[in-house]
């Protein structure tokens, strides 16, 4: 895909300083050879050095005893770290023994790095689940000012160059909040438009998903909708954001016009932001699979930070393209 090695070669220019603390898995290591080779990011990996460098030997890769590994045991802002958890969490009564006991946690390692400034951003969730990637994150990077939810977009790039700008869309959420709030809806749009100029380069069109179209049906649910959308206008007047819209009002223009004539992006959106997690999940898979589409992601939103989270069934392109895209995020840090 065209966009995937603009970013890469966007990302070269950067150099951003990407933590990879899942060393133990063997396409984390991999992925970190290829990165490196790419020159797609400055890589630090955590684990034991020894066993990183043996285990990148069995794999036959050549470039990881370039790459920078940091260990716990000799590690030397290990104290340091310790000391800023105490600071940040005092009122949470943590104590150094407890915050050094921590950071033999890779993922915690990783955030205090970021949070200290030793790192740009983070890519994890080969071989750890989503709560457990995210919850040092929330600790201690938090999220963006103004931004109270995190939340998962896909750039979804379908065959059909019909839809969104030339086959690219991006769905939202579809990784993260179950059951967002209009005022998180609105928040999850805004930061997917957020993404769709800086990762995807295009100017977002964002339809605010329902089963209803500018009032054909009622429901707290269509209200939810209704109200996010006016707070997601309010937010970001240098945005297109429109709703409550179908899904076919959406994205087909002769629908567009007939359910929507006076929307300024119905029938063209290239952002989708559906209603809840289930909605946007279900999707992005549909799509995916009986579309063909490709599925890049998911890409965290809204954190202080870029900490992304990948699928622990992610293909090592998978974490390289995501390596790449964290480069992107940092810079617009």
């Amino acid at each position: 895909m065209e966009l995937i090695q603009q970013i890469k070669e966007e990302a070269k220019k950067l150099n951003k300083r990407i933590v990879l603390p899942e060393s133990h898995d063997e396409r984390t290591l991999k992925a970190a050879d290829i990165a490196y080779e790419e020159n797609s990011a400055k890589i630090i990996l955590i684990g034991n050095k020894a066993k990183v460098l043996k285990d990148a030997e069995k794999l036959g890769l050549k470039n990881i005893e370039k790459i920078e590994i940091v260990d716990y045991e000799t590690y030397p802002k290990i104290n340091e770290y310790a000391d800023l958890m105490v600071e940040l969490r005092k009122h949470k009564g943590l104590k150094k023994e407890s915050a050094l006991k921590l950071l033999k946690n890779p993922l915690y390692l990783s955030i205090l790095m970021i949070k200290s400034g030793d790192a740009d951003g983070e890519v994890a969730g080969a071989a750890n689940s989503t709560g457990n990637v995210l919850l040092p994150a929330f600790q201690y990077i938090k999220t963006a000012p103004g931004i109270s939810v995190v939340s998962g977009t896909f750039l979804m790039f379908l065959k059909d160059e019909n839809f969104g700008h030339k086959g690219l869309m991006l769905f939202a959420d579809c990784a993260v909040h179950p059951d967002p709030t209009a005022s998180e809806l609105a928040q999850i749009a805004v930061s997917t438009g957020k993404t769709a100029r800086a990762i995807a380069g295009i100017e977002p069109k964002i339809a605010m998903l329902s089963f209803s179209t500018k009032g054909s049906a009622k429901h707290e649910m269509v209200d939810k909708v209704v109200e996010a959308t006016e707070i997601a206008k309010e937010m970001a007047p240098d945005m297109e954001i429109d709703g409550e819209m179908q899904a076919d009002a959406a994205i087909i223009e002769s629908i567009g016009k007939k359910k929507a004539p006076d929307s300024n992006i119905a029938g063209e959106a290239n952002v989708l932001v559906f209603p809840d997690l289930q909605s946007g999940n279900i999707s992005y898979k549909l799509v995916q699979r009986l579309a063909g589409a490709e599925a890049i992601g998911p890409i965290l939103q809204g954190m202080a930070a870029p900490v992304n989270d990948l699928s622990r069934g992610c293909s090592v392109s998978d974490i390289v393209n995501l390596i790449a895209i964290t480069s992107i995020q940092a810079s617009q840090k």
